[in-house]
């Protein structure tokens, strides 16, 4: 039986592609981005997060540990803690366990122009699940959408393209040596498989994180506008300011977190001007 490793199922969705969404969020990524929201979606397997604002001290976690001093993520403490403080992030799921979700909402799907998103992490390193469940979509009418930062090879495109209506792209920077420094891969391959998903019948959105101190330039612009000018443009971008909702994860995971500046709308506007003028 084929399973996924799922870390959240967000139904009534609007900002993963068009109208009412579910999004179902992959545990697992093979970039590293130091501003990531998810840092929790990083690691393949599950994992415990801590969150100490919400202790309360009582102790109830280590009196029913059983493995006091090595977490077996059994979940007890979980269960007996009084104030959700903590929790196992990441389960497996069957394909027929996500559908049951996905499918509650079909209605609202089929009026608003949404569908499914699937997510992560990058959802694309579990593709023989993403093929299944996708296929099982298109089979009930539901539109399709995957999210993806598009570091794996292209046979993997190949394999899912033909169930899915739309890829949501995302390009953290142009300039490999940053990609390099801030995410922990090159972006050539990114780039590769954008040239060839520009040029395939799925609908793409291009969606580039804006992070302060990090791509938030002119040039950096300049040379998104110039390679889609030199391979096609997608169907929308979407520039999405950085913000620092994801420290608390950090936190709860036993991290620390990196902060970066928030760009201001009018800096967003301006770099999405460059782009498609």
């Amino acid at each position: 039986m084929i399973t996924a490793e799922i870390f959240d199922i967000e139904r009534n969705s609007f900002v993963d592609g068009p109208g009412i969404r579910t999004t179902v969020f992959f545990k697992g990524c093979n970039l590293k981005c130091k501003w990531c929201h998810n840092p929790e979606s990083q690691e393949s397997a599950s994992e415990m997060m801590f969150h100490g604002q919400k202790c309360v001290g009582c102790g109830k976690c280590r009196q029913i540990c059983p493995t006091p001093h090595q977490c077996s993520l059994c979940g007890k403490c979980t269960l007996y803690c009084p104030s959700g403080a903590r929790e196992i992030c990441g389960e497996k799921y069957t394909i027929d366990e996500v559908f049951s979700e996905i499918i509650k909402d079909k209605t609202y799907y089929d009026n608003s122009g949404g569908g499914v998103t699937f997510s992560g992490g990058e959802c694309m390193l579990q593709m023989h699940f993403l093929l299944q469940i996708t296929m099982k979509c298109k089979e009930a009418g539901i539109h399709t959408a995957i999210d993806t930062a598009g570091h794996v090879p292209w046979r993997i495109f190949d394999f899912v393209l033909p169930n899915t209506d739309l890829v949501l792209y995302d390009v953290k920077t142009m300039d490999n040596e940053l990609h390099r420094k801030y995410t922990g891969v090159e972006n050539t391959l990114i780039l590769e498989n954008l040239k060839k998903l520009l040029k395939s019948s799925v609908d793409v959105w291009v969606r580039v994180p804006v992070i302060g101190g990090v791509n938030d330039n002119e040039a950096e612009f300049e040379k998104l506008r110039d390679f889609f000018k030199e391979n096609g443009y997608p169907q929308k971008l979407e520039l999405l300011p950085y913000h620092a909702m994801g420290e608390h994860k950090y936190i709860a995971l036993g991290n620390e977190a990196e902060t970066f500046k928030v760009p201001d709308k009018e800096t967003i506007e301006k770099f999405k001007n460059i782009v498609l003028k």
